[in-house]
């Protein structure tokens, strides 16, 4: 499960200049291979290094840095400073990490004024819905006259000038993938324009470092809000999705804690109030780290809960609306961000983590939010006699029939490669059965077999992997493999 994960401190530049049609920044897209945000297009930028630390502002240093490491840009003063062939090998350097940059960080020594010339706009800390977070620090530079930038094949594949609108218009017909922080830029850009930009900015990311719930999406239309709840650790939080347009759903507002309702409850009060339209809340299942706010949230705005009926009967009780879901109901969505008709929210039953559990694909850009079926962070607890691994096994084949891309678990952050976490799922459990029959033939009561077969686990967590080994247990049982006596399990004889 997803926790609050090490902070890294990073810093990218927003680098502008003007087109034929208005002001235009440069995007750059980050590597598929890369494991965090592969495949989305970003600003350029990096980790602050330890060559940053000899500078008075290292996130400042690092940022005019990266900006030449990625896009080969730099200032008037240092392009002086190192020449054209000084420079090509400074780059050079740069991207095969010899000498770290030395050259371009020795001129940036002799002409730090350089420096002044980037635009601070603010700091943007990623939600705690992965194990990787960034407080990264903005910078705007207007692209120099005599500087062309170019994208060298290796982190990034690609890079191109867009109008913050043209990017939007893309990302909105899926032709584009934008990482969360840079959407926030574009959209904050587009709307105010270079007058009003800076002052846009800095007011969000002051807002956001302040506490107001960050606005992360990474595909149109679904918003992800990861909440702090009472959940398995090392988790401390439960992702909640707002999907929709015009026409919204809330799918697990996950948290009891009022502090985060009011967070929550703030940012869907901010767009009903941009004039979309809240339809009704969801939950995948009803284990409290999803359905904490779901009585306060469904009475706050008058709306129906929907759930599976085995989900309604266990929610807690109070003065709302219940309806219940059916395997392959359709829920409308209205228009999609795109203006697409006939845009929908698809419930698939997907038993075996819980009896009531549902996941949900839209239909447009083949997003599927999948609760508990899956983690981008960690594996999923099957915990009889709720849980049931040959049915949890079935339903994750099942997910691998539908069509869908990203996927949107309801720990960690979503993932471009969904169907291949899902058959990554299958097989981690192919190899723990293997594990657990080898464990068979050393022990046979349950506490001695979790640490053999799961010695590549924190001990902390043996009390949860014992309740997924015995899941793993009855599935033997049921396939004839093995047998059970009193709190002793052995092999059966073939």
């Amino acid at each position: 499960m997803s926790g609050s994960g090490r902070m890294r401190y990073s810093a990218s530049v927003v680098l502008t200049r003007l087109g034929p049609a208005g002001i235009e920044v440069f995007l750059v897209e980050r590597s598929p291979k890369l494991r965090f945000l592969g495949g989305y297009w970003s600003l350029p930028g990096g980790v602050i290094d330890e060559v940053d630390g000899g500078f008075a502002e290292p996130a400042r240093a690092c940022a005019l840095r990266e900006l030449f490491e990625e896009t080969g840009v730099t200032t008037p003063e240092l392009a002086s400073r190192l020449g054209e062939e000084g420079r090509d090998l400074a780059r050079d350097q740069a991207l095969v990490r010899d000498g770290v940059a030395s050259r371009f960080v020795d001129a940036l020594r002799q002409a730090p004024t350089a420096l002044d010339r980037l635009e601070e706009l603010g700091s943007i800390t990623t939600p705690p819905f992965g194990p990787r977070r960034y407080a990264n620090r903005f910078y705007h530079l207007e692209c120099p006259p005599a500087e062309w930038p170019t994208v060298r094949e290796g982190e990034l594949v690609d890079g191109r000038f867009l109008s913050p609108g043209n990017a939007l218009r893309l990302w909105m017909e899926d032709e584009l993938r934008i990482a969360p922080p840079v959407l926030l830029v574009l959209e904050l850009l587009d709307r105010h324009g270079p007058r009003g930009f800076y002052a846009a900015m800095r007011n969000e990311t002051a807002e956001l470092e302040a506490g107001k719930l960050h606005p992360a999406s990474f595909s149109p239309g679904i918003l992800v809000f990861p909440l702090r709840t009472e959940t398995i650790p090392p988790a401390t939080t439960t992702n909640c999705y707002v999907v929709g347009h015009r026409n919204l759903y809330v799918i697990d507002p996950a948290s009891p804690y009022e502090d985060e309702q009011v967070r929550l409850f703030a940012k869907l009060d901010e767009l009903l109030a941009e004039g979309r339209q809240l339809d009704g809340i969801i939950a995948t299942h009803h284990h409290p780290d999803h359905v904490g706010a779901i009585v306060p949230a469904a009475q706050r705005y008058g709306v129906p809960v929907f759930a599976h009926e085995i989900t309604l009967s266990r929610l807690p009780g109070g003065d709302y609306e219940k309806r219940a879901l059916v395997d392959s109901q359709r829920l409308a969505l209205g228009h999609a961000p795109d203006g697409a008709e006939n845009w929908e929210l698809v419930a698939h039953h997907t038993p075996g983590h819980d009896r009531g559990h549902l996941a949900f694909v839209e239909t447009r850009y083949r997003a599927a939010i999948v609760g508990d079926l899956a983690s981008t962070v960690s594996t999923i607890v099957i915990d009889p006699p709720e849980g049931h691994l040959r049915t949890y096994l079935d339903s994750l084949r099942r997910m691998l029939g539908l069509d869908f891309d990203l996927l949107y678990p309801a720990h960690g952050p979503a993932t471009r490669d969904g169907r291949e976490l899902l058959r990554d799922y299958l097989n981690h459990r192919v190899a723990r059965e293997a594990q657990l029959l080898e464990g068979l033939k050393q022990a046979s009561k349950l506490e001695d077999l979790v640490p053999l077969v799961y010695h590549d686990v924190d001990p902390a967590m043996h009390a949860f992997a014992a309740r997924s080994l015995l899941a793993g247990l009855e599935k033997l049982a049921e396939d004839g493999r093995a047998l059970r006596h009193g709190e002793d399990w052995r092999l059966a004889v073939s």
